[in-house]
């Protein structure tokens, strides 16, 4: 009887792939994650430190360095960044050899509600709680807040967010009890009472105009109110 050779070299292809396949994944689960690669993107890498997130990728209630890799559920970390209410955005990878990273976005606060209790609102309308990391310089916010209802004060911080003239100068925020909205300037006594935010961006041109001429003129220390009420015009009382 013959030898087929070409069934021995098949039968040993078999053999070979198999045992390179257990090597492979004996080798693989013996493998442990290493210290994990963060990585803050975007402008806000302040809120939220290195110890912070990695105190948050926690698997089987310790964290994950030292862990076997096969174990490690990236969904359930990237859920447990994302719980976390001064974080936008979170994605955690792993690469071949066991490096996990995970790549953080911030939260961006545009004011600060300074009532009874005290957080940020952020660039999309949201809570997000003060850090004991860094404070951020945007307008104060006082007056009648509640933390389920921030949509008026929202619409004018994100409003002054956006003008520059504005983000400059706004250093408060005032909503009243039937959420009209009053604002302080930086260095002027006066307190601008805006109304409701019908025409909002007419009476915000009303208000630069107004503000320019009486800079230009030096008198803008002669003013205890300034009424932006009427979309037509600037009514000013004097002290």
């Amino acid at each position: 009887m013959g030898i087929n050779y070409n069934y021995i070299k098949i039968i040993g292809l078999i053999v070979l792939v198999g045992f390179l396949y257990a090597f492979s994944k004996h080798r693989n689960s013996n493998r442990t994650v290493t210290n994990p690669n963060i990585k803050f993107i975007g402008e806000n890498q302040l809120f939220v430190t290195d110890v912070t997130v990695s105190k948050l990728l926690i698997q089987n209630q310790k964290t994950v360095t030292g862990q076997p890799k096969e174990i490690i559920d990236l969904n359930e970390l990237e859920i447990a960044l994302n719980s976390n209410p001064m974080i936008k955005n979170a994605e955690v990878f792993m690469s071949v050899n066991g490096k996990l990273s995970a790549e953080i976005e911030q939260k961006r606060p545009i004011a600060r509600v300074n009532t009874n209790v005290s957080y940020y609102i952020d660039d999309e309308g949201s809570f997000m709680p003060l850090s004991s990391n860094y404070a951020a310089r945007v307008p104060l916010v006082t007056g009648i807040i509640e933390k389920n209802s921030l949509e008026t004060v929202f619409e004018f911080a994100k409003a002054v967010d956006g003008d520059e003239f504005l983000k400059k100068h706004v250093v408060e925020i005032h909503q009243n009890a039937n959420e009209t909205i009053d604002f302080r300037v930086r260095k002027s006594d006066f307190t601008v009472h805006l109304g409701t935010l019908k025409k909002l961006k007419k009476k915000i041109n009303n208000f630069k105009i107004f503000y320019q001429k009486a800079l230009k003129d030096k008198i803008l220390d002669n003013y205890k109110s300034v009424n932006l009420k009427f979309d037509k015009q600037v009514i000013c009382t004097k002290k």
